[in-house]
């Protein structure tokens, strides 16, 4: 008999229903839980993606150091494809993450450097380019590697489609890197343009993990809005209760970002009936207890 290894389960993530928060009695609310990918997060997607493909291309192979910057759940993901297939992985990371993010890289094996939170991720990007040019590892670069929307063009974006029978209606996302939403949302539109598209930016003040809104200079360049019907701006307070929640009321356990896209969803079901709207719910809530974000 033959038993499938770690990167053989990621993705085929569950697609539940959810039942008793507002706007979900008129509409079908439906959240992807890829809390569920043995990462613990959506990223776990481009992480196998972007190593796969980069060994195919021979740009890297097994006993290769992988350098990469990440506000958490691409580093995990990173370091647990690597630790499966034998790379050495550095992650670089704002010191202000929570003490779970920074547990689960060096859990699983990789060099963790911190770089202030005043330096952002926009210092840990730029110290991966200058690592790399001096020949201590490779950059993989989530921010503009096609490979990391083509995991979700292949992936999230037909698994939905074929959990909902082609019924979605409407799809939400946070964007961060933007990989998730740009891959989902060509492949939706490929099958049925009228699908409407939302993704989410933090409003002026907030500091959500998973969702950017990037420096000019720092913009993602795998980024397009051609797919992207429209765009909200989320407020710290909303995704944070909408968060919490979930947990209470919907027996869903995950993060900010993920709170965010489901308040998104509920505002759309508020004003319509009979949509089916898919929220992704990008990673799990234990890696957030530390922050104390569930104490309220």
């Amino acid at each position: 008999m033959e038993y499938p290894t770690i990167e053989a389960i990621i993705g085929n993530t569950p697609l539940v229903r959810l039942q008793r928060l507002p706007g979900c009695e008129k509409n079908t609310v439906l959240v992807k839980l890829e809390g569920n990918n043995p990462g613990g997060s959506v990223k776990d997607r481009p992480a196998l993606s972007m190593i796969q493909r980069a060994e195919a291309a021979g740009a890297i192979k097994p006993g290769d150091t992988i350098i990469e910057a990440t506000s958490g759940n691409t580093g995990i993901a990173l370091a647990m494809v690597a630790a499966v297939k034998g790379y050495n992985m550095i992650l670089i990371m704002p010191d202000h993450m929570t003490e779970e993010r920074k547990a689960a890289m060096t859990a699983y094996g990789a060099k963790l450097i911190l770089v202030s939170k005043a330096e952002g991720m926009e210092g840990a990007r730029d110290l991966a380019q200058a690592m790399a040019s001096r020949g201590e590892g490779v950059v993989l670069d989530q921010f503009s590697n096609t490979d990391n929307p083509l995991a979700h063009f292949t992936g999230t974006g037909p698994e939905i489609w074929q959990q909902t029978g082609g019924t979605v209606t409407h799809f939400v996302s946070s964007m961060g890197t933007t990989g998730t939403i740009v891959g989902t949302s060509k492949f939706l539109k490929s099958q049925n343009p009228n699908v409407q598209v939302v993704g989410l930016q933090p409003a002026e003040g907030a500091a959500i993990p998973g969702i950017r809104a990037w420096p000019q200079e720092y913009m993602p360049t795998i980024f397009t809005d051609e797919n992207i019907d429209s765009v909200v701006q989320m407020s710290q307070q909303k995704a944070e209760e909408t968060m919490r929640l979930l947990a209470k009321k919907e027996g869903v356990f995950c993060g900010v970002s993920s709170g965010g896209a489901v308040a998104a969803a509920l505002d759309i079901a508020a004003s319509t009936e009979g949509a089916v709207i898919v929220a992704i719910i990008c990673d799990r809530g234990d890696r957030y207890l530390s922050s104390g974000v569930f104490n309220s």
